[in-house]
């Protein structure tokens, strides 16, 4: 879309066809409601409101309801952030006691309005004008305040009272960028904000090592999903180095050294959040719950300790059943004997395909199963276990 598009369809007598894509979309067929509507508004017209609106469904994963109101692009909404880690994140803001922030290319401003609901001043920066011009709309659409003005981030003057937030694009004209020497603005920028008070959100796949000295790494996940890293400047004084946060709860586990004890499976089997994961304090998430790894270098813990609290939160949780045979005769043989028809295959640390599995094992039982396979002392083990029922999510 650009900027005469937007600027077409989001005035006059086009907002009324917006209304009626709406209200007509979910009853009539898609193909039929653009010729009928071409009958009336220019056909251009017609299909950037038509492709509008299908951004607007999308981005209710997102954004909840308040998608209907705002306008999208579908690179500014492929990466724009969820708004619940931006409240996540604007409220850490506020915790901090931060007043006022500048998002150093704000695409669509899904961070200026996290911010913005939080209480902060917010002003955003983008080089591309549709962008700024949505990310103005967006915020007046949500009756918010701030100001948003075309512009680089790399010359842009930052007040002595604002702290800068920038996410890095990690695409070029190939695709996505898996590498901090890919990003825009550059790393070497993006660092040297950091060793202020500033905010980076970066991939998550970030490597420890490239974090920069006095820097606090938050990994962040969302319903189980694993979404982002933010970087939060050494300007901010933090003693934590590495933070996993778990929402929607924002349960939150730190990184103090714990050294990993390795032992026998015990009455429950704990999948640590991919969070704690990536930020490498597994160790530090089987000491909260008294526990131990079943491998030095897999992430299953275990332990006798049932959840409570905050612990629930933090990783998909199992009882353990029983320990049944490893290879596929003969747990195919002790499957079939428990009248197993259905099974989930969780594996970590294993060779194995979990859906092939499955389709050797041939199971026609009536009872329904899920069996981890893993290793235990460099051995392959698998376990029958039950999910528990309370526990926040179940990861795949």
């Amino acid at each position: 879309m650009d900027l005469a598009t937007f600027t077409l369809l989001s005035s006059g007598e086009s907002l009324d066809l917006m209304k009626v894509v709406a209200t007509r979309w979910s009853v009539t067929n898609g193909l039929a409601l653009g010729t009928e509507l071409r009958n009336t508004y220019p056909p251009e017209l017609v299909a950037a409101a038509m492709t509008q609106h299908s951004l607007r469904l999308k981005a209710r994963s997102k954004f909840g309801e308040a998608a209907e109101r705002m306008w999208f692009t579908p690179d500014a909404l492929e990466q724009s952030t969820r708004l619940s880690v931006a409240q996540h994140r604007a409220g850490r803001l506020v915790e901090l006691g931060v007043t006022s922030i500048v998002d150093l290319g704000c695409g669509i401003g899904g961070d200026l309005i996290a911010c913005a609901q939080a209480g902060l001043t917010v002003r955003g920066v983008d080089l591309d004008p549709v962008r700024v011009h949505l990310a103005r709309a967006n915020l007046e659409a949500l009756g918010l305040d701030g100001t948003v003005e075309l512009g680089d981030a790399l010359t842009n003057t930052i007040t002595p009272n604002e702290i800068a937030f920038v996410d890095p694009a990690r695409r070029d004209g190939r695709g996505r960028v898996f590498s901090l020497e890919g990003l825009q603005p550059p790393w070497d920028f993006v660092s040297g904000l950091l060793a202020g008070r500033a905010v980076a959100k970066v991939m998550p796949g970030i490597a420890h090592t490239d974090i920069p000295e006095g820097v606090e790494a938050e990994w962040v996940s969302d319903g189980g999903s694993l979404v982002e890293a933010s970087l939060w400047g050494a300007g901010f004084g933090s003693s934590v180095t590495r933070r996993a946060t778990v929402l929607p709860s924002r349960v939150a586990l730190t990184a103090s050294g714990a050294v990993a004890t390795v032992g026998p499976p015990l009455t429950f089997l704990v999948e640590p959040d991919d969070a704690v994961i990536r930020a490498g304090i597994v160790a530090e998430f089987a000491d909260s719950i008294h526990g131990h790894l079943l491998d030095p270098k897999i992430a299953w813990v275990t332990t006798d300790r049932e959840p409570s609290g905050d612990e629930g939160f933090l990783g998909a949780w199992f009882r353990v059943i029983d320990e049944v045979p490893f290879h596929t005769k003969p747990l195919k043989a002790e499957l079939t004997r428990r009248d197993i028809g259905t099974l989930t295959v969780k594996k970590r640390g294993v060779d194995i395909v979990p859906e092939r599995l499955i389709g050797q094992l041939k199971l026609s039982g009536s009872a329904t199963a899920t069996l981890v396979m893993t290793r235990l002392n460099n051995v392959g083990a698998a376990f029958l276990v039950e999910p528990l029922g309370h526990q926040r999510h179940t990861i795949s």
